[in-house]
């Protein structure tokens, strides 16, 4: 014979089903805006310091926060957004090795085979696309689990962002060295263009090679170097090397344009002696305009890709 419980007795509570905590880190939404943020301070901060106190030692830190802060945002958006079941460690190995090997891999095979011609911006595009590519194999060779076009676009992106912030730590390193001592003003424009222009150039452009590389990978995890895969790098080092030779089209149209004398040197120099106002304004026009004409196209075929994947849109 079962008693009911008197009234205003507490009942049992028995607990549901608890869901498993996932498999990647909880970033709080909006990381990436916080480092922007704070980065953008610290970076300000340090330079109103180093230009007070023309203190030499405090360029290393000025040079490293302008150069990794948009890199490493981008990187922080992409994790975020895109690429968390992918994990922190192949992430930070993708930015961390991959962009290292590349920069690297890039300038071994660069200082051997390059020299100044016509042709040298493709060669550099063909050289360090290749480099970054082969850096993203040798990060994911143990990690068979990674696959698919998201996963290529997240680290091939990843791969890029950490070559772009080594190579221009040492454009920001030359700018600032200087016969006549440390040129605080060359460095700090050399860091905000190049911060600025960050997410149009090497992050861009090896997304899509890695898209194309990973999303093709077998699910025993070995590489298969297709067309596709071809293709796409050579794609990415074709906008690698219109972005480069931008400067130096737009001096030869404005010469072209403007009846200026022509020479097989004018390309290669990339300046004009003497310029008009009327050279300038269409030099600017020619030179933006042309890296803004590279950009939407890697932006354009970037969204294309994450359109035909159907995981893109379903990430955490």
């Amino acid at each position: 014979m079962t008693h009911s419980p008197p009234p205003g007795t507490p009942k049992a509570r028995i607990p549901g089903p608890q869901q498993p905590p996932p498999p990647y880190p909880r970033i709080r939404a909006g990381l990436w805006r916080r480092c922007l943020g704070g980065g953008l301070a610290l970076w300000a901060l340090t330079a109103w310091v180093t230009y007070e106190t023309r203190d030499s030692t405090l360029l290393p830190t000025l040079i490293l926060l302008g150069s990794f802060l948009a890199p490493v945002v981008f990187v922080l958006w992409a994790y975020e957004r895109h690429g968390r079941d992918l994990g922190v460690s192949a992430i930070l190995g993708c930015f961390l090795t991959g962009g290292t090997l590349g920069v690297l891999g890039a300038s071994l095979v660069e200082s051997y085979l390059l020299h100044p011609s016509l042709g040298m911006f493709l060669g550099v595009g063909l050289i360090e696309e290749a480099a970054k590519l082969a850096a993203l194999v040798f990060v994911l060779r143990s990690q068979p689990g990674v696959r698919g076009t998201r996963a290529g676009l997240v680290l091939g992106a990843a791969v890029g962002f950490g070559f772009a912030a080594l190579e221009s730590a040492g454009y920001a390193f030359d700018a600032a060295v200087s016969s006549e001592g440390a040129d605080l003003r060359a460095l700090l424009e050399t860091e905000i263009l190049r911060g600025v222009l960050a997410p149009f150039g090497h992050g861009l452009w090896t997304a899509i090679a890695g898209a194309a590389l990973l999303s093709r990978r077998r699910l025993t995890g070995r590489f298969r170097v297709t067309a596709p895969v071809v293709g796409s790098c050579l794609g990415a080092a074709l906008l690698h090397a219109l972005w480069d030779s931008t400067h130096g089209l737009a001096v030869w149209a404005t010469a072209r344009l403007t009846g200026a004398g022509l020479d097989r040197l004018l390309f290669a120099q990339q300046y004009l002696a003497r310029p008009s106002a009327t050279q300038e304004h269409l030099f600017t026009l020619f030179s933006v305009g042309g890296l803004a004409l590279v950009a939407l196209a890697g932006v354009g075929w970037v969204r294309s890709l994450a359109r035909q994947d159907s995981s893109w849109r379903n990430t955490p």
